[in-house]
C-alpha cells in the first residue's frame, strides 16, 4: 500500500489509514474532538485525533480476523478549529481553579468566574458534539468519537440514547468516572459517567470493565444504583483468572449484563499502562491486548 502521510498539523476531511474516502460513501464517520481542558494530571489528549490519523498510516489494511473492513468506508472528519480555541481558553481558566487548590475559598470571585467559564465552554462543547452526532446519525452513519479527554463523549451518548431507548454502555476504563462535578467542573473527565446516569434516564445499564481507581463516593454510587451500574473491577477479573476462569467466560458474563443496543466508551487507560505509557492518568494493572 502506498499512501501519502497526513501531517501533524492537518489532514483532509475523510482521511484515515492513508485512504481518502468521500464522506457520503462511508459507513463509519469518526468525529475528532480536540478538547482536554478538565484533565487533572498529564495533558496532551487534545492532540489525540491528530496522532491517531498520523499513526493509522502505519497500519496494514488487511486484518487477519476481519479481512478488509476499510472497504465499508471509514473516515475521520477534519477538526473544527473552534473546539481547539475553546480548549485553550478553558485550559487557562481551569488552571486558575486548580492552582487555587481545594483549601481555597471556591466562591472567591476570581476562582468562581474561572470555574463558570470552564463550565460554560464545556457545555457549549457538549451541545456541539450532540448536534454533530445527530447530524451524522441522521445521514445513516455509524458515528465514533475520538478525543480528547473522556468528558467529550457525553453529547454523543445523549444523541445515541434518544435513538436507542434503553441503550446500555460498555465502559472500559481504569477509573469509574462517577465523581460529582470534580474540582468544581460540571463536565469533568472524572464525572462523565455520573453525568450520563444522572442526566440520561433512558440509559438502562452502565457496565464497567477494568476499573481499579475510584473514591469512596464512587463506590457508594455503584452500590446504591440497584444494579443499573455493574462494575467488573480489575482485581476481581485478575483473581478469577488466577483461579482458573477463562477470559472468554468473563466476557460472556459481562456481555450478559448488557441490553441489546450498546454504546462502547473506551478510555485508553483501561489498558495496562505499559501499553499506553503517555496516558494522562496511568494506573497499575489493566487489560492487555
Amino acid at each position: 500500500m502506498s499512501a501519502a502521510k497526513p501531517t501533524r498539523e492537518s489532514w483532509a476531511d475523510g482521511d484515515i489509514y492513508g485512504v481518502s474516502v468521500p464522506v457520503e460513501r462511508a459507513s463509519v464517520v469518526l468525529l475528532p474532538v480536540p478538547f482536554d481542558a478538565t484533565t487533572s494530571y498529564g495533558r496532551g489528549t487534545v492532540d489525540g485525533p491528530r496522532a491517531i490519523v498520523q499513526a493509522s498510516t502505519q497500519v496494514d489494511l488487511y486484518d487477519v480476523e476481519t479481512g478488509q473492513p476499510y472497504q465499508a468506508g471509514i473516515v475521520m472528519l477534519s477538526e473544527n478549529e473552534d473546539i481547539r480555541a475553546w480548549n485553550e481558553t478553558a485550559q487557562a481558566a481551569a488552571r486558575v481553579v486548580v492552582d487555587a487548590g481545594e483549601d481555597s475559598d471556591a466562591a472567591a470571585p476570581r476562582v468562581a468566574r474561572a470555574r463558570d467559564q470552564v463550565n460554560t465552554l464545556c457545555t457549549r462543547l457538549q451541545e456541539w458534539v450532540e448536534a454533530e452526532t445527530e447530524r451524522w446519525l441522521d445521514a445513516g452513519k455509524i458515528v465514533g468519537l475520538v478525543g480528547g479527554d473522556h468528558s467529550v463523549s457525553y453529547g454523543a451518548i445523549a444523541a445515541h440514547a434518544r435513538r436507542y431507548p434503553d441503550m446500555g454502555i460498555l465502559h472500559v476504563d481504569a477509573h469509574a468516572d462517577l465523581r460529582h462535578a470534580y474540582q468544581g467542573f460540571t463536565w469533568s473527565h472524572a464525572s462523565i459517567m455520573e453525568n450520563v446516569v444522572r442526566r440520561i434516564p433512558s440509559v438502562s445499564r452502565l457496565v464497567q470493565v477494568g476499573i481499579r481507581d475510584l473514591c469512596e463516593e464512587e463506590s457508594e454510587r455503584i452500590q446504591a444504583s440497584d444494579g443499573r451500574i455493574r462494575t467488573s473491577f480489575d482485581t476481581q477479573l485478575t483473581n478469577e483468572r488466577f483461579e482458573g476462569a477463562t477470559w472468554g467466560q468473563q466476557v460472556a458474563r459481562i456481555v450478559d449484563d448488557l441490553p441489546r443496543d450498546v454504546f462502547v466508551s473506551f478510555d485508553v487507560d483501561g489498558l495496562d499502562p505499559t501499553l499506553c505509557p503517555h496516558t494522562g492518568t496511568p494506573v497499575p494493572g489493566g487489560l492487555s491486548f
